[in-house]
């Protein structure tokens, strides 16, 4: 019997073979909140019937399936290899660096079609009885990545999912020996694509990647249920750099309005030889958007500039991330 309380709760996840077709979770992730659930459209028949002053129950009607959710954690030196799979869409190996014990997956932009998941939770009652619920045909929507002073590297995605299914058998989590990345083992480099420098003063940084598509594609003959949810906009990259006023960098790049390469880097402990746990966001194209250094009181003035990630024309956007896991 689990803890009767969220303390045994549970995420598992899996990378689908096809779309929304059930696969038992091989990967157990550690979250801090999630908010997945079913959700249904209903139709009630309202037809006149002399007397009837309300609508019979048994003509309630189940007419569409679908969840929904968000699914928030810490980022961790280990398991995240398949959700970042299906932020970024390119299909991932992890490629061993020497004859060492570290893997490095390079997630780069692309098209996420045929990139979905199976997350499957365990929700305590009191009586500590987990309930499951599996998720199936989960297309990661959008993610976004937050470190401030003192604190984790922190992640929130968002999840689009076909169906809701509670009959399948509740994987047994185990977890692997995992630690955090946090502001510690944080850089932030801007300047020209491949020979950036670091960036002095920031205090917090904010990345979030959006995968727009269109999630109600709901046809006959198909259960009520949807098909797989395709790309209908461009990706959408935003963010945000808060700091102290040590220098013009960032307020000149605002007035100027002109691109820079962003690098964010979390670098870990050694896994063997030269190479550490790290994962590093690569934006080779941002632009200021907002605002310029105000002063608002005695204390030391502390701007908040907001960007927008755009494509040089030649350098993709890229998550690499490194660490002991051979596979995804």
């Amino acid at each position: 019997m689990a803890i009767g309380s969220g303390l045994g709760a549970q995420i598992g996840i899996a990378a689908e073979a096809s779309y929304g077709t059930f696969l038992a979770p091989t990967k157990f992730i550690e979250f801090t909140k999630e908010s997945l659930q079913l959700k249904k459209t209903t139709a009630q028949s309202a037809g006149i019937a002399a007397g009837r002053l309300l609508p019979l129950s048994s003509r309630r009607v189940v007419t569409q399936r679908q969840a929904s959710g968000s699914l928030d954690m810490e980022v961790t030196n280990k398991a995240m290899g398949v959700l970042l799979q299906s932020l970024m869409g390119t299909s991932v190996t992890p490629a061993q660096q020497a004859t060492s014990t570290a893997y490095l997956q390079t997630h780069a932009l692309a098209d996420t079609v045929g990139k979905s998941l199976i997350i499957q939770k365990g929700v305590p009652l009191t009586t500590g009885v987990v309930t499951r619920k599996t998720f199936l045909g989960c297309k990661v929507i959008s993610a976004e990545f937050s470190c401030e002073v003192g604190g984790m590297l922190t992640a929130s995605f968002e999840i689009d999912s076909k169906d809701c299914d509670e009959t399948q058998t509740l994987a047994v989590a185990t977890y692997p020996a995992m630690s955090p990345f946090h502001f510690q083992q944080m850089s932030v480099k801007t300047g020209t694509y491949g020979t950036e420098t670091a960036l002095d003063g920031i205090r917090k940084v904010s990345l979030k990647i959006e995968r727009p598509q269109a999630v109600e594609r709901f046809y006959a003959g198909q259960a009520g249920l949807k098909k797989e949810p395709i790309s209908n906009d461009q990706v959408k990259i935003t963010g945000s750099l808060e700091g102290d006023y040590v220098s013009t960098l960032l307020d000149d790049l605002h007035t100027s309005d002109a691109a820079t390469s962003f690098v964010w880097d979390f670098t870990g402990p050694i896994i063997a030889s030269t190479y550490n746990e790290r994962i590093t966001f690569k934006v080779p194209a941002i632009r200021l958007d907002d605002a310029p250094p105000t002063v608002e009181g005695f204390d030391v003035v502390k701007p908040t500039f907001a960007f927008t990630g755009l494509y040089d024309g030649t350098n993709p956007v890229a998550i690499e991330y490194m660490s002991s896991d051979a596979t995804l």
